[in-house]
């Protein structure tokens, strides 16, 4: 599939967007450019090019209908800090009338109707007014932490909110979320349902306004090559799938190309007999399908261990003064996915499995489950709370106030990162994984990689920086759920968004899934990474190449 991303020439900050006819509108913040946006041939012309100056940090744009009382003609509305304004579209000149003024910047706003809908971050709410009286209905809660922009269509009200990275999907009665979807890019700023002129689909486009860094070749300057930021706007389709009787919904999603391969590269002359060198696939989850596998450098027998696949390498005298590389290149379909699940489905679950206990409730990773800290830290994190999903949402909240994230080149247990405060994501991951199973909540760990963030950049070899891992907890009689360690831990003592609550990224790589990754077994043996670790024999290249864009069936 080409690419369907909406690249306006000269936009600085695209927020709100609004469809017009057969043309998307879209408002550029920085500029107070007024664009009007073919989908087709990505053309653009500012419409306001006499009175930008009015326009300027407007953040939410929509067209209403004619409405008795208000104007003849179709109408332009728009926020820009605390007022909300409306003009004329019969003769372009845009000239704003004061619709109303609140106590707080209003972001957001949507015509249907006779109604109108405004957004509000500051007091956390959709604000809902009469078009023809100019008073407020109603309101209803916002179900996110960042700055939403919003739309409405027939019986529902959509949102966007960039700092969780997330569109709602709500029931315009009632204001109650039915679903919600990650986006594959970060800070969704609008949001818009346009009818496709040459296929007559209807498709939900989404604006996206952030900055970017890149290397920027200064011939005044010794080096040349600096570090840069510039602003980076865009409009892209957001395709969705909400499979309600599964409880989850799938959005954009992407065929890649994962690699994973071992370079022998020792420290020392080792010899291992009769050596397995074992290596897990990808995973198959409700985000994630493997298409193909094929082996690279050594071919591998496949074998399964909990249900997950492993390629096993054999070598029969294995010595370090021999040279290989060895590993697997997979094809796999990979989706963002975000479970639809409320404290409310967890107040009468089942007994957990029998053999759970001794499988997700130890301490079997050096987790210092019997140190007086994290006892202390597992009832204080919970409360007095009884509700199992809660349970782990105070858990994880817990954990964020208590830390800050920093990289550090060994893990240490969660008894020393709690006492000193900065962790790395698999610090993260242990105090979260101890406070969980100190409470009887069954976890594991799982993840591996991240695919970079670029899947603009098609058939073009990409590194990750690092490795990178993540939790999953059970549920008794509905399953496994995602949970990221640190990566929403974004402001110092909260609010922390939910996006990757129950919730994952189309680039995130889960790559064996409740087992070991990678381990090597010798004459029949585990080979123990206390006597041979496997950093001490080689090196491991991972790479992604992003093929296509996916929709959802």
């Amino acid at each position: 599939m080409p690419s369907n991303t909406i690249n306006p020439i000269a936009a600085s900050a695209i927020y709100g967007i609004a469809s017009c006819g057969d043309k998307l509108w879209a408002i550029d913040s920085r500029n107070g450019y007024l664009l009007e946006i073919d989908p087709i041939t990505h053309n653009s012309v500012i419409l306001n090019s006499k009175n930008t100056e009015d326009f300027i940090g407007v953040t939410g744009i929509a067209i209403g209908e004619p409405s008795s009382g208000v104007s003849a003609d179709n109408t332009l509305w728009f926020t820009n800090n605390e007022n909300v304004y409306f003009c004329s579209l019969g003769d372009y000149t845009f000239t704003p009338q004061l619709f109303t003024r609140l106590d707080y910047p209003a972001n957001g706003i949507a015509i249907w109707n006779s109604t109108v809908y405004i957004t509000c971050q500051k007091t956390g709410e959709i604000l809902i007014y009469n078009r023809n009286t100019k008073k407020q209905i109603t309101h209803f809660y916002a179900p996110g932490i960042g700055i939403e922009n919003i739309a409405v269509q027939e019986e529902t009200i959509w949102l966007t909110d960039t700092l969780e990275q997330t569109v709602y999907c709500l029931e315009r009665a009632t204001g109650e979320v039915i679903f919600n979807v990650l986006t594959p890019f970060d800070s969704p700023t609008g949001l818009t349902f346009h009818l496709n002129r040459e296929t007559n689909e209807e498709i939900l486009y989404v604006s996206y306004a952030d900055q970017e860094a890149y290397i920027r070749d200064n011939p005044n300057a010794n080096p040349n090559h600096e570090l840069q930021y510039r602003d980076r706007t865009f409009i892209h389709p957001l395709y969705f799938k909400y499979y309600q009787d599964k409880n989850y919904a799938l959005s954009n999603g992407y065929l890649v190309e994962m690699s994973y391969v071992e370079e022998i590269e020792p420290l020392e002359s080792i010899e291992l007999k009769d050596l397995e060198w074992r290596i897990a696939l990808p995973a198959e989850t409700d985000r994630q399908k493997i298409k193909s596998v094929t082996a690279i450098g050594l071919p591998f027998i496949e074998e399964e261990e909990n249900g997950q696949r492993i390629a096993v390498f054999k070598f029969d005298n294995f010595k370090t003064s021999e040279r290989y590389i060895f590993g697997w290149k997979a094809i796999v379909e990979v989706w963002s996915i975000k479970y639809q699940l409320t404290p409310h489905d967890c107040e009468k679950l089942p007994e957990l499995p029998a053999d759970f206990p001794e499988q997700y409730l130890i301490d079997n990773d050096n987790l210092a489950m019997d140190t007086e800290i994290i006892r202390q830290a597992a009832q204080d994190a919970i409360a007095r709370e009884t509700n199992l999903l809660r349970k782990i949402y105070s858990i994880r909240n817990y954990v964020y106030d208590k830390l800050s994230y920093g990289i550090k080149p060994h893990i240490d247990t969660p008894d020393i990162v709690i006492r000193r405060g900065v962790g790395s994501c698999g610090e993260y991951l242990g105090l979260l994984l101890a406070l969980c199973r100190l409470n009887k909540i069954p976890c594991r760990t799982v993840g591996r990689y991240k695919c970079p963030l670029e899947s603009e950049k098609r058939n073009i070899p990409l590194y990750p920086d690092f490795n990178h891992v993540w939790m999953e907890f059970y549920l008794p009689g509905i399953g496994w759920l995602p949970m990221e360690s640190n990566p929403d831990d974004i402001f110092e003592g909260g609010p922390y968004p939910t996006r990757f609550f129950m919730g994952l990224s189309w680039y995130h790589a889960e790559m064996g899934r409740g087992v070991t990754f990678e381990r090597l077994v010798s004459e029949g043996k585990p080979v123990e990474k206390e006597t041979i670790a496997l950093g001490e024999l080689a090196v491991n290249h991972v790479r992604f190449v992003i093929l296509d864009e996916l929709q959802p069936d």
